[in-house]
């Protein structure tokens, strides 16, 4: 048992993201993220190295205890913002989820272009989720479950949250990186990774699929 603020910010700003999910499928990129979603035409870890269930469930209570730490540090929003993106990485796969944010678009990156991406969206992640982290407190997690699921561990949760119905919280883990890394959060069945590769895209095609403009952009954004 563990307390949740994160969790619960995870959750409000994915049930907004359905909204903007939404909008966004009569955009060229919203559509294809969708259809690729549904045919599971997405990037995913392949079989892992020796992940246990056990190892699953100590990641994600690690993760869920550091950030809890820094929410109660009492430091300057930019101070918890710092702590935030260390936080994510070393607790997601960040590469994963950034590869896969983009899509079909990720193949014509150079790989200078995919690391600068891949920093840039650490960086907008922990700023997105990192400013809502101390509105919410009081809360826990009781993790319910572990198990294998295809090439991954998905470690199940129940979020209990003041005031609120119970959520369903998954975290799927994989060693496909050589370490034990999440690389996506299912809340109530909207998956992080999904929901932004969503507001990627919309950014994307904002900026007509300029990547470069794009990097840029996420280097602020959140």
């Amino acid at each position: 048992m563990v307390v949740l603020t994160p969790i619960s910010t995870l959750m409000m700003t994915h049930m907004i993201s359905r909204k903007a999910l939404m909008m966004s499928l009569s955009s060229r990129r919203g559509f294809l993220a969708s259809s690729l979603a549904a045919i599971g035409a997405v990037i995913l870890p392949s079989p892992g190295l020796a992940l246990t269930d056990a190892d699953a469930r100590a990641l994600v209570d690690r993760a869920v205890n550091d950030i809890n730490r820094v929410i109660s540090s009492g430091q300057p929003m930019n101070a918890m913002i710092r702590e935030f993106e260390q936080v994510f990485q070393r607790y997601a796969d960040v590469n994963i989820i950034a590869r896969s944010t983009l899509g079909p678009d990720a193949r014509r990156l150079s790989s200078s272009q995919m690391n600068a991406f891949t920093q840039a969206f650490r960086g907008y992640m922990a700023r997105k989720y990192g400013r809502r982290f101390n509105e919410f407190k009081g809360g826990r997690i009781d993790v319910q479950s572990v198990g294998p699921v295809n090439s991954w561990h998905e470690v199940r949760a129940v979020a209990r949250i003041p005031g609120q119905s119970p959520v369903d919280v998954r975290f799927l883990v994989s060693d496909r990186s050589g370490r034990d890394l999440f690389f996506d959060i299912v809340i109530e069945g909207i998956s992080l990774r999904l929901t932004e590769r969503t507001e990627i895209g919309a950014m994307l095609d904002r900026r007509n699929g300029d990547i470069d403009a794009l990097i840029s952009d996420l280097r602020s954004a959140g």
